[in-house]
């Protein structure tokens, strides 16, 4: 044994592992050209303070393998290739045999009209169709063909459906919808009248409130003692729904004797008592009642009358607007601000933003009704033939 230094540390090795510097650098540079072709890095001879042969082999590099992906492929200048890497297998055209079936079915249609084609060819065309077949959905651009087609069968479709339950006149399309029965034909009717209104009136709203949007809802209101009740019902609303209120809106009127503001004013204090305990209304709401009254008085001795003063606030002239759905409709406008802030400064209750925008809903004074409801023309009509209220001097 003896001892060698290997990067600077002493390490014990057999003395059969001595080899000469040159003979070995030899041996690895023969045996690297047998194994590889790749160049070995060549010995470097580590400091040894001591002068002792030392040597420090650097491992070899392995060599580079080949990637075991193919190669891309490089695209050709063909402007019906698909955009892909992959490589085109495209079947020769059999054009041909195509072009005699298509000189066989005009010829028999020349002759014939009906092109019927000789049964011996039978089998060649159905071949020949088969591989045309083929070839369509192989060809480049098959994809957007038959988005093409599928496009067209369904805009056909389409029409069709509007043809038999819109346009059931068309001649283009007439016989070609599904016979109705007279009973399932009286029901669509329904539906569509049902589905023409307002898209708040549906299928189970309750009759009075489909009576009260069909009679009263957007009609221009003119009389003090109608103006005065929709004022009442539209406070009353709050925090409940109109149906509720209409079904007590006859309680409201033996309530407030026929919303006669003059009477009205005149109610103490038992009689409120008597008339929340009777009618079930709450105190606070018959007091801001009996308030109001008492400045709708004030109201008719300057501007003449409280039907001048409301409608004074939309020029005398309802407001019409053209929403297509009630979902569009705000809860508030700036017309409704205006007119809730004037009444709020002279002493009225109940009378918010919101609250004036529905009353000017139910009073006339806006007709927002959708354009899709037959009532949307009909309120139009019945504004124009009434008197225009002239302003007060």
């Amino acid at each position: 044994m003896c001892s060698s230094d290997i990067n600077g540390r002493p390490v014990l090795q057999p003395a059969c592992n001595r080899v000469p510097l040159l003979d070995r650098c030899n041996s690895l540079k023969k045996g690297s050209r047998k194994s590889s072709s790749a160049p070995l890095q060549p010995l470097t001879p580590s400091p040894n303070p001591k002068n002792k042969p030392s040597l420090v082999v650097t491992p070899p590099i392995s060599p580079k393998l080949k990637s075991p992906r193919p190669p891309a492929i490089k695209r050709g200048n063909d402007p019906n290739g698909l955009n892909s890497s992959v490589e085109k297998v495209v079947t020769p055209r059999n054009t041909s045999s195509t072009k005699s079936v298509v000189t066989s079915v005009k010829k028999s249609k020349k002759s014939g009209g009906a092109g019927v084609v000789a049964p011996n060819s039978v089998d060649s065309t159905s071949s020949s169709l088969k591989l045309a077949s083929s070839l369509i959905v192989e060809a480049p651009g098959s994809i957007a063909a038959a988005r093409r087609e599928q496009v067209a069968i369904m805009q056909v479709e389409r029409k069709m459906k509007i043809a038999h339950y819109g346009r059931t006149k068309s001649a283009k399309y007439q016989g070609k919808g599904v016979p109705l029965d007279s009973n399932s034909a009286s029901n669509n009717i329904a539906t569509v009248r049902e589905e023409k209104r307002c898209n708040f009136i549906t299928r189970n709203s309750d009759p009075i409130y489909v009576a009260y949007h069909d009679e009263e809802w957007g009609v221009p209101a003119h009389d003090d003692k109608l103006l005065f009740e929709l004022l009442v019902l539209t406070g009353a609303q709050v925090g409940s729904d109109w149906t509720s209120v209409l079904k007590k809106r006859k309680a409201f009127r033996d309530a407030f004797s026929g919303f006669d503001a003059e009477t009205v004013s005149k109610f103490n204090e038992k009689k409120i008592s008597s008339i929340c305990a009777d009618y079930g209304i709450e105190l606070s709401q018959i007091r801001g009642v009996v308030d109001n009254a008492n400045l709708i008085l004030e109201v008719k001795k300057a501007f003449g009358s409280f039907d001048k003063y409301l409608w004074g606030f939309v020029n005398h002239k309802p407001i019409v607007t053209q929403y297509k759905s009630s979902h569009k409709m705000p809860v508030k406008t700036s017309k409704s601000e205006g007119m809730s802030k004037d009444m709020v400064r002279r002493g009225f209750r109940f009378v918010g933003p919101t609250v004036m925008h529905s009353f000017m809903q139910a009073a006339g004074l806006t007709n927002d009704h959708l354009t899709t409801c037959p009532r949307h023309l009909q309120c139009v009509a019945l504004a124009s033939q009434l008197p225009t209220v002239a302003p007060a001097l």
